[in-house]
């Protein structure tokens, strides 16, 4: 019987150590499904989205995402872009990849754009239903190139 607890404590042990250890979270984030239905108010159909119980669990915490910068300096700052998991002629906006594939960013300093990919590490608020805004955003965020 103890040999049977220490096994499935070290099991444990080691998935929660690899999920925790995750740098690039993209893959967990992607599961989720969308459903669309008519805003009377805007007048358009707009997306509604259903995390998965193991997206929800990452509501409120730090995590880490590699990606590439969208800069959108013009709407909102030089502390703001979105990062995509896929280089700009493939991402969200400019290929057919979905809505899960991208993240708002908001870094705790002015952050110059680089066609480079980068990791980003902060706190993941979860968005399902204000459809001006994406899915995912990152907020305190620090940034750094990542060296390949």
């Amino acid at each position: 019987m103890q040999k049977r607890l220490i096994f499935t404590l070290l099991i444990l042990g080691i998935t929660t150590s690899a999920f925790a250890q995750e740098k690039n979270m993209w893959k967990t984030l992607s599961n989720v499904t969308v459903e669309k239905s008519f805003d009377e108010i805007l007048s358009i159909d707009v997306e509604h989205y259903n995390f998965a119980s193991q997206v929800k669990a990452l509501n409120g915490k730090k995590i880490s995402l590699e990606g590439w910068m969208i800069p959108l300096d013009e709407l909102r700052g030089e502390n703001y872009f979105v990062l995509s998991s896929l280089p700009f002629a493939n991402c969200f906006f400019c290929g057919g990849a979905g809505p899960e594939t991208v993240a708002e960013v908001f870094s705790k300093k002015e952050v110059k754009f680089t066609e480079k990919k980068v990791r980003v590490t902060g706190v993941l608020t979860l968005n399902s239903d204000d459809p001006l805004r994406l899915m995912y955003i990152l907020n305190d965020v620090e940034v750094e190139e990542v060296k390949d």
